[in-house]
Formats: structure tokens, sequence, C-alpha cells
């Protein structure tokens, strides 16, 4: 098995999330707003991803030791990079979680919401508890225990998976689509930050992160046919889990429309 064997296997899951009804379902500033709020939290659950890559990949602890493989590290170590502390619009320096938190506010979207979950989980110290106690859509809640589910079982080629397929190798596609959308809709709005914060995953994902993380993936699984069946399985649940958050973002969309 090989990453060409993975890429037709997720292939169908791609295709279902390219062509999502979501994305033309975002026909006002409120609708966008609500995407906003609701898509918030995969931006911010990525973060957890990668650095859950950063502490199995590269040393994080002291007394250092050189980790095994010196490509792996630099990726990961790249990507927080940019992801931690990348320059912002007007070259300030930002992770890419606060620049979508500035861009929501600069468009009106309301981000009490990712505010309060994020002090449950600082309170309560237990993602799991701080998921299930939220008030959440029970398919982001699926989507964010999934997360912390293949973080929390710790195996590196797997949490690599959930990285890269279910993130990294879709954000070019998906979000030139959501762009796409959005020029269209609301050309008379200033969503400046919003579109920077896209073109910069754009630019990032396609040209240096999205063949990092599969040159990743190749080394981490090797010649082990076990690993490469673990990350077929893992991609597709992941791919799975980010369409039940479409469809949850469409529902509630379709919701405020009628309550209107």
């Amino acid at each position: 098995m090989n990453i060409e064997t993975i890429n037709n296997s997720i292939q169908p899951q791609k295709e279902l999330l390219l062509q999502h009804s979501l994305y033309k379902k975002v026909k006002t500033i409120e609708d966008l707003q609500c995407f906003l709020e609701n898509h918030v939290y995969a931006v911010w659950d990525f973060m957890s991803l990668l650095k859950a890559l950063q502490s199995k990949l590269t040393c994080t602890t002291t007394p250092w030791f050189a980790t095994e493989n010196p490509e792996t590290r630099y990726l990961i170590n790249e990507i927080v990079l940019a992801e931690e502390s990348d320059l912002t619009i007007d070259g300030r320096r930002q992770s890419h979680y606060e620049m979508y938190i500035e861009a929501m506010e600069a468009c009106g979207a309301n981000t009490a919401g990712i505010e309060h979950f994020l002090s449950e989980v600082n309170s309560l110290k237990n993602i799991f508890v701080a998921i299930k106690k939220s008030n959440l859509h029970p398919n982001i809640k699926a989507f964010l225990d999934f997360t912390f589910r293949v973080i929390d079982e710790g195996k590196s080629h797997e949490i690599a998976a959930a990285f890269t397929f279910g993130r990294e190798d879709l954000i070019p596609s998906m979000f030139t689509a959501i762009l796409k959308n959005f020029q269209e809709n609301f050309p008379q709005t200033d969503l400046s930050k919003l579109i920077y914060y896209f073109e910069r995953h754009i630019e990032l994902d396609a040209d240096d992160h999205g063949p990092m993380a599969m040159k990743m993936i190749t080394e981490l699984c090797g010649t082990d046919d076990q690993k490469w069946s673990d990350v077929e399985e893992i991609s597709i649940l992941a791919l799975e889990k980010r369409i039940g958050l479409w469809d949850a973002i469409e529902e509630t969309i379709m919701m405020n429309v009628e309550l209107a």
C-alpha cells in the first residue's frame, strides 16, 4: 500500500466534501457568520493534531535528544512555525486560529461560543468531558471527539493520517471553493482578513505543507502493511467526520433561514 492507494480509497469521501451542498447555502452575511461560528472548532482542534505530532516526532522535552527522522522533524517544525506564528495581513505575528478569530470579528460573527467552550476545556481539564457537556451540534461533538480520540491513542501514523488526509490535503481545494463562493456573494462586504486567511492556507498547503505531509506519511508507514491499513481507516473516518461537520453547518444555516 502507498499514498496513491490511500488517495484512491478516500476519493468517494473527498468528492462528497468538495461537492457538498453547503457551499451554495452560504448566501448572506448571516449565513457566512453561521459558517464561521461552527467551522472555527475545526480551525482550533487542528492545532492539537499538529502539536500532538510535534510531541511525537520532535523532541520537546529536556534533556534533548535527536529524534529518528530529521526530514519529518523539519516538516513538523516548519508547519508549527507557520500555523502558530504566521504573518497577519498587517504584518503582525499570530496563530492561524487567532487570525481566524479576528476575521470572524471583522465580519460580525460571534466568537462567544468558541471562547466559552475553550474556557470550559481549560477549567474542566478534560477535553472529552468538555465536549460531552457542551451545547454543540452532535456532529461537531463527534468531529472533536474523533480528533482527540486519535490523539489520545497516541499512534504517530494515525495522528498523521487525520492531519494529512483529513485536513492538510483537503484544505486547498475546499477553501478555494468556499472563497469563490464568498467573493461572489459578498462583493460589498470587507472580508479582507478572511480572504487573506483562506488564501494563506491555499498557498501554504498546496505548495508546501500538503506535499510535505504526504512524505511524512510515507516515512512513518514505510513497508508496514498494518500501518498503511490504519492510515486508510483513520483517513476515511476523518473525512466522514468532516462531512458530518459540513452537514451540521448546512442544517444550522437552513434552520436560521426558516426562523428569520
